[in-house]
């Protein structure tokens, strides 16, 4: 129905989180939870607070999920939001001017506020996390890999990064619920790397994890995060670890003979990234990337 905003919750077992959200889009025309069988009280929950529940699958994650549950919707405009999320009343006003208007735009790019382990990163490519989640139905379309950003149709528009404009979310409160989660994923991107022909190196232990770590923690300034920063970017690197690992498992843990000339080739590639960083990653001004300066120098 045209000028009317249907709201989309993919879930599994969400009851702690499913009422705030669909409390915090009281200004959309219909709800649909599209659960994939939880075994915990999410629908019927969702259900009493005014949801319309669908069900699909449980593929261990959401993305081939979203497309069944917007093909579902009677209305117009599309807002995804994930059952940890939740829509800011300045941000709900904005999307109901962007309806009432008329506008010539088919999707918005709205950014994200993470809260992890009880703070809200801003540095580590934690902020402002762009995501495509109010859109015109037809124009979005998500791959059913995960973490693949959708393919949109027409012509869209960045939110500015601003907190007032940002959707919610309150990501891992535990190390227990990261590693959880983190298991499930690198499962399934395991599969699909071994899908894209990919084979095993050893020397990607070390080079991977390295380089997410450097990445997030350097490049993207996850020090400014303080000890929060230097947490999450060590288990971003640990999950790219476990993922490698995982594919040397699909081999059967095949033996492989490593010299100490090898390794130390693939120490003097890891110091040389290191050092690079330290050097020109312009570091001085914070406290914990000084430490870790002095800790390095102690190394050497």
């Amino acid at each position: 129905m045209v000028g009317k905003i249907t709201a989309i919750i993919n879930t599994y077992n969400e009851e702690k989180n499913i009422e705030r959200v669909i409390k915090s889009l009281d200004f959309v025309d219909e709800i649909i939870v599209c659960d994939m069988y939880s075994d915990d009280d999410t629908a019927v929950i969702a259900k009493k607070l005014g949801a319309k529940i669908i069900l699909h699958k449980n593929e261990g994650y959401v993305e081939p999920a979203r497309n069944f549950a917007i093909s579902k919707a009677a209305h117009e405009w599309i807002l995804v939001v994930d059952a940890d999320e939740e829509v800011q009343g300045s941000l709900a006003n904005y999307l109901k001017e962007v309806v009432q208007k008329q506008v010539v735009s088919t999707y918005i790019e709205i950014p994200r506020k993470n809260i992890i382990f009880g703070k809200w990163m801003k540095a580590s490519m934690w902020w402002p996390d762009y995501n495509v989640r109010f859109f015109k139905k037809g124009s979005v379309e998500w791959s059913d890999q995960i973490h693949k950003k959708p393919k949109t149709a027409g012509q869209g528009v960045k939110l500015p990064g601003d907190e007032k404009w940002a959707i919610v979310h309150n990501h891992y409160q535990s190390v227990f619920e990261f590693v959880n989660r983190m298991n499930r994923y690198t499962d399934i991107q395991a599969k699909e790397l071994k899908q894209r022909g990919y084979e095993f190196s050893w020397q990607d232990l070390i080079s991977k994890p390295l380089n997410e770590f450097l990445s997030r923690f350097f490049a993207n300034r996850g020090f400014e995060d303080g000890l929060h920063g230097l947490a999450l970017s060590l288990l971003q690197a640990f999950s790219f670890l476990v993922l490698y690992l995982k594919l040397w498992e699909d081999k059967k843990f095949n033996e492989q003979k490593i010299s100490l000339e090898e390794l130390r080739s693939e120490a003097k590639k890891a110091q040389i990234e290191i050092n690079y960083w330290f050097k020109y990653g312009n570091l001085s001004k914070n406290p914990l990337a000084r430490f870790l300066q002095r800790a390095k120098n102690k190394i050497s």
